[in-house]
Protein backbone atom coordinates (compact mmCIF):
# COMPACT_ATOMS: atom_id res chain seq x y z
CA UNK A 1 0.00 0.00 0.00
CA UNK A 2 1.27 3.32 -0.74
CA UNK A 3 2.20 5.81 2.06
CA UNK A 4 -0.45 8.00 0.54
CA UNK A 5 -3.53 5.96 0.84
CA UNK A 6 -2.27 4.65 4.13
CA UNK A 7 -2.26 7.90 5.69
CA UNK A 8 -5.84 8.68 4.30
CA UNK A 9 -6.89 5.09 5.85
CA UNK A 10 -5.62 6.52 9.24
CA UNK A 11 -7.21 10.06 9.09
CA UNK A 12 -10.50 8.48 7.94
CA UNK A 13 -10.28 5.98 10.65
CA UNK A 14 -10.01 8.72 13.23
CA UNK A 15 -13.39 9.96 12.56
CA UNK A 16 -15.27 6.60 12.31
CA UNK A 17 -13.35 4.19 14.60
CA UNK A 18 -10.76 1.65 14.60
CA UNK A 19 -13.06 -1.07 13.67
CA UNK A 20 -12.70 1.03 9.70
CA UNK A 21 -9.22 0.23 9.94
CA UNK A 22 -9.72 -3.57 10.29
CA UNK A 23 -12.27 -3.66 7.40
CA UNK A 24 -10.46 -1.73 5.19
CA UNK A 25 -7.45 -3.47 5.83
CA UNK A 26 -8.56 -7.18 5.42
CA UNK A 27 -10.35 -6.00 1.96
CA UNK A 28 -6.88 -5.01 0.38
CA UNK A 29 -5.62 -8.43 1.44
CA UNK A 30 -8.72 -10.21 0.42
CA UNK A 31 -7.55 -8.49 -2.96
CA UNK A 32 -3.68 -9.35 -2.60
CA UNK A 33 -5.02 -12.94 -2.00
CA UNK A 34 -7.14 -12.63 -5.30
CA UNK A 35 -4.50 -11.36 -7.84
CA UNK A 36 -1.39 -11.88 -6.23
CA UNK A 37 1.35 -14.38 -7.71
CA UNK A 38 2.76 -15.08 -4.44
CA UNK A 39 -0.41 -16.83 -3.52
CA UNK A 40 0.92 -19.90 -4.92
CA UNK A 41 4.45 -20.09 -3.06
CA UNK A 42 1.66 -19.70 0.08
CA UNK A 43 -0.08 -22.65 -1.09
CA UNK A 44 3.10 -24.53 -1.77
CA UNK A 45 4.40 -23.72 1.29
CA UNK A 46 1.48 -24.93 3.55
CA UNK A 47 1.50 -28.13 1.13
CA UNK A 48 4.77 -28.79 2.69
CA UNK A 49 3.68 -28.11 6.02
CA UNK A 50 1.20 -30.21 6.12
CA UNK A 51 1.85 -32.93 3.36
CA UNK A 52 -1.69 -34.98 4.50
CA UNK A 53 -4.03 -32.38 4.26
CA UNK A 54 -6.04 -31.33 1.28
CA UNK A 55 -5.41 -28.54 -1.11
CA UNK A 56 -8.67 -26.32 0.04
CA UNK A 57 -6.88 -26.46 3.91
CA UNK A 58 -4.00 -24.95 1.88
CA UNK A 59 -5.90 -22.85 0.21
CA UNK A 60 -7.84 -21.89 3.53
CA UNK A 61 -4.97 -21.18 5.46
CA UNK A 62 -3.09 -19.47 2.73
CA UNK A 63 -6.04 -16.72 3.12
CA UNK A 64 -5.61 -16.38 6.70
CA UNK A 65 -1.82 -15.40 6.28
CA UNK A 66 -2.86 -12.70 4.16
CA UNK A 67 -5.64 -11.70 6.92
CA UNK A 68 -3.47 -12.15 9.69
CA UNK A 69 -0.69 -9.81 8.10
CA UNK A 70 -3.15 -7.15 8.66
CA UNK A 71 -3.16 -7.18 11.94
CA UNK A 72 0.53 -5.88 11.91
CA UNK A 73 -0.69 -2.99 10.90
CA UNK A 74 -3.98 -2.91 12.58
CA UNK A 75 -1.92 -3.22 16.02
CA UNK A 76 0.66 -0.24 14.80
CA UNK A 77 -2.41 2.03 13.66
CA UNK A 78 -3.75 1.08 17.87
CA UNK A 79 -0.02 1.85 19.37
CA UNK A 80 0.21 4.73 17.63
CA UNK A 81 -3.37 6.22 18.55
CA UNK A 82 -2.86 6.01 22.35
CA UNK A 83 -3.24 2.21 23.19
CA UNK A 84 -0.13 0.79 24.15
CA UNK A 85 1.39 -2.13 23.26
CA UNK A 86 1.09 -4.90 25.90
CA UNK A 87 3.38 -7.79 26.21
CA UNK A 88 4.67 -10.53 27.87
CA UNK A 89 8.64 -11.86 27.78
CA UNK A 90 10.02 -15.18 27.91
CA UNK A 91 13.97 -15.45 27.87
CA UNK A 92 14.58 -12.16 28.76
CA UNK A 93 16.90 -12.43 31.95
CA UNK A 94 19.44 -14.15 29.26
CA UNK A 95 19.97 -11.10 27.30
CA UNK A 96 20.43 -9.46 30.45
CA UNK A 97 23.35 -11.39 31.07
CA UNK A 98 25.51 -10.43 28.57
CA UNK A 99 23.70 -6.73 27.06
CA UNK A 100 25.79 -3.64 27.81
CA UNK A 101 28.88 -5.82 27.75
CA UNK A 102 30.02 -7.26 24.42
CA UNK A 103 26.24 -7.17 22.93
CA UNK A 104 24.48 -9.59 20.94
CA UNK A 105 22.85 -10.77 18.01
CA UNK A 106 19.21 -10.59 17.70
CA UNK A 107 18.29 -13.22 14.98
CA UNK A 108 14.44 -11.92 13.61
CA UNK A 109 11.86 -13.71 11.09
CA UNK A 110 9.27 -13.40 8.89
CA UNK A 111 7.39 -15.62 11.67
CA UNK A 112 5.37 -13.27 14.10
CA UNK A 113 5.63 -9.38 13.92
CA UNK A 114 8.99 -8.27 13.82
CA UNK A 115 8.21 -4.46 14.11
CA UNK A 116 6.66 -4.86 17.23
CA UNK A 117 9.38 -6.71 18.37
CA UNK A 118 11.61 -4.21 17.91
CA UNK A 119 9.23 -1.33 20.01
CA UNK A 120 8.52 -4.06 22.41
CA UNK A 121 12.40 -3.98 23.01
CA UNK A 122 12.70 -0.53 23.76
CA UNK A 123 9.83 -0.56 26.16
CA UNK A 124 11.47 -3.10 27.92
CA UNK A 125 14.63 -1.35 28.58
CA UNK A 126 14.91 2.37 27.57
CA UNK A 127 18.60 2.65 27.39
CA UNK A 128 19.02 -0.42 25.19
CA UNK A 129 20.95 0.41 22.43
CA UNK A 130 18.95 -1.50 19.38
CA UNK A 131 20.24 -1.27 15.90
CA UNK A 132 18.38 -3.07 12.83
CA UNK A 133 20.02 -3.82 9.17
CA UNK A 134 16.85 -3.80 6.94
CA UNK A 135 16.32 -3.58 3.19
CA UNK A 136 15.53 -0.85 1.08
CA UNK A 137 13.25 -1.53 -1.33
CA UNK A 138 12.47 0.89 -4.64
CA UNK A 139 9.20 1.97 -3.52
CA UNK A 140 8.98 1.42 0.46
CA UNK A 141 5.27 3.47 0.48
CA UNK A 142 4.04 1.86 4.33
CA UNK A 143 7.47 0.39 5.23
CA UNK A 144 9.04 3.83 4.69
CA UNK A 145 6.90 5.11 7.15
CA UNK A 146 7.15 1.71 9.80
CA UNK A 147 11.34 3.01 9.82
CA UNK A 148 9.97 6.19 10.26
CA UNK A 149 8.38 5.06 13.78
CA UNK A 150 11.26 2.94 15.04
CA UNK A 151 13.69 5.53 14.40
CA UNK A 152 11.78 7.92 16.24
CA UNK A 153 11.33 5.30 19.32
CA UNK A 154 15.23 4.92 19.20
CA UNK A 155 15.80 2.22 17.22
CA UNK A 156 19.10 3.02 14.56
CA UNK A 157 18.54 1.83 11.18
CA UNK A 158 20.77 0.47 8.23
CA UNK A 159 19.73 0.24 4.96
CA UNK A 160 20.43 -2.40 2.72
CA UNK A 161 20.43 -1.66 -0.71
CA UNK A 162 19.42 -4.47 -3.17
CA UNK A 163 22.52 -3.68 -5.29
CA UNK A 164 25.03 -3.97 -2.45
CA UNK A 165 25.61 -2.36 0.99
CA UNK A 166 29.18 -0.55 2.27
CA UNK A 167 31.58 -2.41 3.40
CA UNK A 168 31.54 0.50 6.01
CA UNK A 169 27.75 -0.98 7.38
CA UNK A 170 29.38 -3.97 8.72
CA UNK A 171 32.18 -2.24 10.35
CA UNK A 172 29.37 0.47 11.92
CA UNK A 173 27.38 -3.35 13.05
CA UNK A 174 30.63 -4.95 14.49
CA UNK A 175 31.62 -1.68 16.83
CA UNK A 176 28.17 -1.39 17.93
CA UNK A 177 28.24 -4.79 18.99
CA UNK A 178 31.64 -4.34 20.73
CA UNK A 179 30.03 -1.01 22.63
CA UNK A 180 27.64 -3.30 23.95
CA UNK A 181 24.90 -2.69 21.70
CA UNK A 182 22.39 -5.26 20.12
CA UNK A 183 22.41 -5.79 16.51
CA UNK A 184 19.34 -7.37 14.94
CA UNK A 185 19.47 -9.18 11.65
CA UNK A 186 17.15 -10.89 9.46
CA UNK A 187 17.54 -14.59 9.66
CA UNK A 188 15.19 -16.16 7.23
CA UNK A 189 15.37 -13.47 3.90
CA UNK A 190 18.52 -13.38 0.99
CA UNK A 191 18.47 -9.39 -0.04
CA UNK A 192 20.21 -9.55 -3.05
CA UNK A 193 21.00 -12.59 -5.15
CA UNK A 194 24.53 -12.06 -5.08
CA UNK A 195 24.38 -12.60 -0.81
CA UNK A 196 26.53 -14.98 0.76
CA UNK A 197 24.09 -17.93 2.16
CA UNK A 198 23.93 -21.16 4.10
CA UNK A 199 21.73 -23.94 3.08
CA UNK A 200 20.06 -25.56 5.75
CA UNK A 201 17.58 -28.76 6.68
CA UNK A 202 13.75 -27.45 6.73
CA UNK A 203 10.25 -29.47 6.55
CA UNK A 204 12.63 -32.10 5.34
CA UNK A 205 13.20 -29.65 2.43
CA UNK A 206 16.48 -27.07 1.61
CA UNK A 207 16.28 -23.40 2.83
CA UNK A 208 19.03 -21.07 1.72
CA UNK A 209 19.21 -18.58 4.66
CA UNK A 210 22.19 -15.55 5.08
CA UNK A 211 25.57 -16.15 6.23
CA UNK A 212 25.67 -12.64 7.69
CA UNK A 213 24.77 -12.90 11.11
CA UNK A 214 27.13 -16.08 12.07
CA UNK A 215 30.01 -14.25 10.23
CA UNK A 216 29.13 -11.07 12.64
CA UNK A 217 29.00 -13.38 15.96
CA UNK A 218 32.27 -14.94 14.70
CA UNK A 219 34.43 -11.85 14.24
CA UNK A 220 33.13 -9.80 17.46
CA UNK A 221 32.59 -12.94 19.85
CA UNK A 222 29.02 -11.36 20.45
CA UNK A 223 26.28 -14.43 21.20
CA UNK A 224 23.22 -14.67 18.77
CA UNK A 225 19.43 -15.16 20.72
CA UNK A 226 16.86 -16.42 17.92
CA UNK A 227 13.77 -13.92 18.80
CA UNK A 228 10.24 -14.54 18.43
CA UNK A 229 7.11 -11.79 19.23
CA UNK A 230 3.46 -13.29 18.65
CA UNK A 231 0.42 -12.10 18.74
CA UNK A 232 -1.71 -13.14 21.52
CA UNK A 233 -4.39 -10.91 21.56
CA UNK A 234 -5.58 -7.25 19.55
CA UNK A 235 -2.61 -5.04 20.37
CA UNK A 236 -1.14 -8.04 22.62
CA UNK A 237 1.91 -9.89 22.36
CA UNK A 238 4.40 -12.33 23.91
CA UNK A 239 8.29 -11.84 22.97
CA UNK A 240 10.67 -15.31 23.70
CA UNK A 241 14.49 -15.68 22.98
CA UNK A 242 15.85 -19.27 22.94
CA UNK A 243 19.06 -20.30 24.45
CA UNK A 244 22.30 -18.14 22.86
CA UNK A 245 24.33 -19.60 20.32
CA UNK A 246 27.51 -18.90 20.07
CA UNK A 247 30.39 -19.65 17.55
CA UNK A 248 34.10 -20.32 18.86
CA UNK A 249 36.52 -19.32 16.85
CA UNK A 250 38.41 -21.66 15.78
CA UNK A 251 40.89 -22.58 12.69
CA UNK A 252 39.95 -21.63 9.31
CA UNK A 253 39.31 -25.09 8.60
CA UNK A 254 36.78 -25.23 11.14
CA UNK A 255 35.11 -21.93 10.62
CA UNK A 256 32.48 -23.19 7.98
CA UNK A 257 31.65 -26.35 9.80
CA UNK A 258 31.22 -23.68 13.32
CA UNK A 259 28.76 -21.18 11.00
CA UNK A 260 27.10 -24.33 9.54
CA UNK A 261 26.37 -25.65 13.08
CA UNK A 262 25.02 -22.36 14.01
CA UNK A 263 22.46 -21.68 11.28
CA UNK A 264 21.09 -25.17 11.71
CA UNK A 265 20.05 -24.84 14.96
CA UNK A 266 17.93 -21.03 13.90
CA UNK A 267 16.36 -23.56 11.19
CA UNK A 268 15.63 -25.91 13.76
CA UNK A 269 13.88 -23.58 16.29
CA UNK A 270 12.38 -21.77 13.36
CA UNK A 271 10.69 -24.66 12.30
CA UNK A 272 9.14 -25.70 15.50
CA UNK A 273 7.76 -22.36 16.00
CA UNK A 274 6.45 -21.96 12.86
CA UNK A 275 4.17 -25.70 13.52
CA UNK A 276 2.92 -23.71 16.57
CA UNK A 277 2.10 -20.43 14.75
CA UNK A 278 1.60 -21.69 11.32
CA UNK A 279 -0.75 -18.71 10.52
CA UNK A 280 1.94 -16.01 11.03
CA UNK A 281 3.98 -16.79 8.91
CA UNK A 282 4.50 -13.49 6.67
CA UNK A 283 7.05 -14.78 4.61
CA UNK A 284 5.62 -14.61 0.93
CA UNK A 285 8.54 -15.84 -1.46
CA UNK A 286 10.05 -19.14 -1.92
CA UNK A 287 11.79 -20.16 1.27
CA UNK A 288 11.52 -24.12 0.84
CA UNK A 289 12.88 -26.02 -1.66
Amino acid sequence: MRAFWYKILESLTGLVGSWFFAVVSRIIAAGYFLFSKNVRESKRFYGILYPRKSRLYHLLCSFRQYQNFTTIHYDRFLAGHGRPTEFTSRGWEKLEKVVHEKGAILLMSHLGNWEIAAQLLKQQEQQLKLLLYMGVKEKEGVEGLQKEQLQESGVKIIGVERDGGSPFDAVEGIRFLQEGGLVSMTGDILWRSDQKSISVNFLGGTAHIPEAPYVFAMVSGAPIFCFFSFRVGKNRYEFSLAEPIYIERRSRADRREQIQGAAQKYADLLEEQLRSHALEWYHFDRFVD
